[in-house]
């Protein structure tokens, strides 16, 4: 987004949608709704509460809305993708669908993107292999010392929500090739990181983190190799063709990434996904990602005045919104500080304060969070 007039209006008006409260740096663990979130959810509540002959097909058009905004964000047609619960029901059905081969996922990767991986791993399909520990970054050199010839896809988070470690998907694609598949859990960085996601042949991210959706809906990308790859085991009746002609047979699974639908969605969930993802798309993810990036370097410059320790990367390149603050054994009364004082964080383990960013943090709140750190180094 450029310096006119026009896009400091626009940028303003997205600003002026948002409410949270002035301390809260934790879009890593949810990220509170705009007003126009809000205001969808209610008037479909209303029409489903009215009920009137339209009120159905009014509801679930919700799901076409949510699906186009997210293929364009995405950068996928819009064949190839879908919308499914969560980001870890998508994994689930991405994880299943593998009938064979080894999956490379990181050892500290969220769980969400680890369970999958193991229960597939136990029932005979596709075998996981662990690689790195908590913390290792999962880089194209990790990724290429755990590949062999039994690898067939290589499953990694955008950004790591422990670390706030920015994966470098082009390295990765290079280093696995055309024909392994790359899984992305996008849930750290979309809508906040203007990345090339055409480069997964899985994308999967849910609503309620950085992209301010709330939960109950995820968007699902799938490339054309992936769609012939990954077989549509945990599908059901909405993601097969014809869907509603009740014949009493088995129909074969939709074309695209449609087929990996289990059941008809929320439409209040799929709503508020929707007027998220065109919020987004109303300032475009450049000028979010270039005011977030600002943001967490000036969190990161207030933490080394304090002498508070980072741990997270301070490279652009390699960061998001996440900063992580060490505070050796105090993590949980530090919190209790933070939360004293109207600040919002997660704690990790007894050493790791999680502290995160985004486009309309208050920036008063990064040397009002360090102040209270620096009681804790």
């Amino acid at each position: 987004m450029g310096a006119t007039g026009n896009d400091a209006a626009v940028f303003a008006d997205y600003q002026a949608a948002f409410s949270e409260a002035p301390g809260y740096l934790n879009f890593a663990s949810y990220g509170p709704t705009s007003a126009r979130v809000t205001d969808r959810v209610s008037h479909l509540l209303q029409t489903a509460g009215d009920g009137d002959a339209a009120a159905s097909d009014q509801l679930h058009g919700e799901d076409l809305r949510a699906r186009s905004a997210f293929a364009r964000l995405a950068g996928f047609p819009f064949e190839q993708v879908g919308l499914t619960g969560s980001t870890s029901l998508g994994l689930f059905q991405v994880a299943f669908g593998l009938t064979g081969g080894t999956v490379l996922v990181g050892a500290g990767e969220f769980p969400s993107n680890m369970y999958p991986w193991l229960r597939t791993s136990d029932a005979g399909r596709a075998r996981v292999e662990l690689i790195g520990e908590p913390g290792t970054h999962m880089t194209p050199d990790v990724v290429a010392r755990g590949l062999t010839d039994d690898t067939v896809a290589v499953s990694v988070s955008a950004v790591d929500f422990r670390t706030g470690y920015r994966a470098d998907l082009p390295g990765i694609r290079d280093v696995i090739g055309p024909e392994r598949l790359l899984v992305v859990d996008g849930i750290q960085g979309f809508g906040v990181v203007d990345n090339d996601w055409t480069l997964a042949d899985v994308l999967i991210t849910g609503a309620q983190k950085w992209v301010r959706g709330a939960w109950g809906v995820a968007g699902i990308a799938v490339s054309q190799r992936g769609v012939e790859r990954i077989e549509p085991l945990l599908t059901g009746w909405t993601g097969v063709t014809e869907s509603r002609r009740y014949d009493g047979e088995e129909h074969p699974p939709l074309p695209g990434a449609g087929r990996f639908s289990i059941s008809n969605l929320s439409p209040y969930a799929s709503g508020a996904f929707a007027e998220a993802l065109e919020l987004i798309e109303s300032v475009g993810v450049p000028a979010i990602e270039g005011i977030v990036s600002t943001h967490a370097q000036a969190l990161i410059a207030q933490l080394d005045d304090a002498g508070v320790p980072v741990l997270s990367p301070r490279d652009r390149a390699e960061r998001a919104g996440i900063v992580v603050a060490q505070v050796i054994g105090r993590a949980a009364e530090a919190q209790a500080a933070l939360r004293a004082a109207g600040i919002s964080t997660t704690v990790h383990g007894a050493d790791r304060i999680r502290l995160s960013v985004h486009a309309t943090t208050r920036s008063e709140v990064f040397g009002e969070a360090a102040g209270v750190l620096a009681s804790f180094r």
